[in-house]
C-alpha cells in the first residue's frame, strides 16, 4: 500500500465516488419503482466502507465502520469481481468504459487489500 503513486490514489478515491454516484442514482430509482433494494444497499455501503478504509489508510481520515461492517463489505467487494470482469472482457480495447472498469477493478483490489493489511484475516 505504501508504493501507491499520489495519481492512482486520486484515480482510486474518483472511482469510489463515481461508483457511489451510481449506486445512489440506482438505489433512488429502484425505491419509486418499488423493486427490492437489498442488493443495491449492500453494494453502496461495502463502496462506503471501501472510500473510507482508503481514505483512512492514505489521508489518516477517521471510519466509524465496526469489524462487523468491514468485514461484509470486504465479502461483497470480492464478490463483484466475476461480473465486472464478465463486462470488462466484452468490451472493447481502449474504450471509455473498458478504462472506468480498470479503475474500478483497481480501486476495489486496493481497498480489499488495505482492508487485509488493517483487519488480518484472523479478526475479521
Amino acid at each position: 500500500m505504501e508504493n501507491i503513486s499520489n495519481v492512482d490514489k486520486l484515480e482510486t478515491i474518483k472511482s469510489f465516488q463515481s461508483t457511489i454516484r451510481k449506486l445512489e442514482k440506482t438505489l433512488a430509482t429502484m425505491k419509486e419503482k418499488g423493486a427490492n433494494t437489498n442488493l443495491v444497499k449492500k453494494r453502496l455501503k461495502a463502496s462506503y466502507i471501501g472510500l473510507a478504509i482508503l481514505e483512512n489508510v492514505w489521508n489518516q481520515k477517521p471510519h466509524q465502520f465496526t469489524l462487523e461492517d468491514v468485514a461484509e463489505a470486504r465479502d461483497v467487494l470480492t464478490g463483484l469481481f466475476p461480473s465486472i470482469e464478465n463486462s470488462y472482457a466484452k468490451l472493447k480495447a481502449g474504450s471509455s468504459q473498458r478504462t472506468l472498469l480498470e479503475r474500478r477493478i483497481k480501486a476495489m483490489e486496493l481497498a480489499i487489500q488495505a482492508i487485509d493489511n488493517l483487519f488480518p484475516k484472523t479478526s475479521l
